[in-house]
């Protein structure tokens, strides 16, 4: 509970930081959002919480409120290396780090032994770097205009509506399940192609699921599917597609969903270590706990698994 206390403390200053100048843009925000998103440390109630903080600027009087919340949850020496790491990791986020952010990152290794107002100006000088890589990396893959904001947001509903506005065929779908329906393939796709091949019997654990859940022809499931696997593959924004996910699906839905992957990767008979740690990974980012992951992971049979 220490440990997530001083993750959500932290996390609301970074927040707190990135508004330090009242504006950021909507991109902005997104950007913000798939870098804490990483925190794997936070339940789906924290998230939530921090949300809070995501959409509007922070006030004079809760920016010092959240100095003192952080102050209070760094009482160890452990507990100030701890914020650190989770800052490094964030300016490292895209693997690329600036001398100006090492040299950042050290004042505000001076600014945690103080804590005090002035953190907010180093965080948001550190953020800066971060924050704009991300929304580069997100904006750079595409030079169309035509549902630019889906193809941001969501690449592979974007090819998907792009095709259907082309006459091929019609889905009887809400909006809202299409975008699910498109988040949700990404993610198979994601575990199937984590041996760098779909084979066709997880393409057609991928087929079952569309089928059933979402009670698609085939021939349309079987589209949905073919442009998941080809957007995969192009190496498709992986946080961004998690988040997504996560924030249009419930607890439930999420916890049922890791029973999905798993039997995408036991389509062709065995679920490699590969594939489970891959699994690990999503149930991570979509906020689920460890034990709910080794519970899905141990419905598989022993001898259909790797140890």
């Amino acid at each position: 509970m220490a440990k997530t206390n001083l993750i959500m403390a932290l996390a609301k200053v970074i927040i707190a930081a990135a508004w330090a100048d009242g504006e950021m843009t909507n991109e902005e925000i997104n950007s913000l959002k798939d870098l804490l998103f990483r925190m794997p440390e936070m339940t789906a109630r924290d998230w939530a919480r921090l949300e809070i903080y995501m959409h509007s600027p922070v006030s004079e009087a809760d920016r010092l409120r959240l100095v003192q919340e952080l102050k209070a949850s760094l009482s160890s020496p452990g507990d100030k290396a701890l914020a650190i790491s989770k800052l490094e990791e964030m300016a490292a986020a895209d693997g690329v780090v600036t001398a100006e952010e090492r040299a950042r990152v050290k004042e505000i290794k001076d600014a945690i032994e103080q804590v005090d107002v002035s953190i907010f100006g180093r965080v948001g000088r550190l953020l800066r770097g971060p924050v704009h890589r991300r929304a580069e990396a997100v904006a750079e893959s595409t030079n169309r205009e035509l549902f630019l904001d889906d193809f941001l947001k969501n690449r592979i509903f974007y090819n998907v509506r792009r095709h259907l506005a082309q006459d091929t065929f019609e889905l009887d779908l809400p909006e809202l399940e299409l975008r699910k329906l498109s988040l949700a393939g990404g993610l198979m796709a994601r575990v199937a192609m984590v041996d760098h091949q779909v084979t066709e019997e997880e393409f057609e654990a991928m087929l079952a699921v569309m089928l059933q859940q979402w009670e698609l022809p085939r021939d349309a499931a079987a589209f949905v599917a073919e442009i998941a696997v080809d957007e995969i593959s192009k190496d498709l924004d992986f946080y961004r597609l998690a988040r997504r996910f996560f924030e249009l699906t419930g607890g439930d839905e999420r916890l049922r969903f890791l029973d999905v992957l798993f039997a995408v990767a036991q389509a062709d008979g065995r679920v490699s270590y590969a594939e489970t740690e891959e699994i690990r990974t999503v149930s991570k980012m979509l906020k689920l706990t460890h034990k709910q992951f080794i519970d899905a992971k141990l419905k598989i049979p022993r001898d259909q698994r790797a140890a």
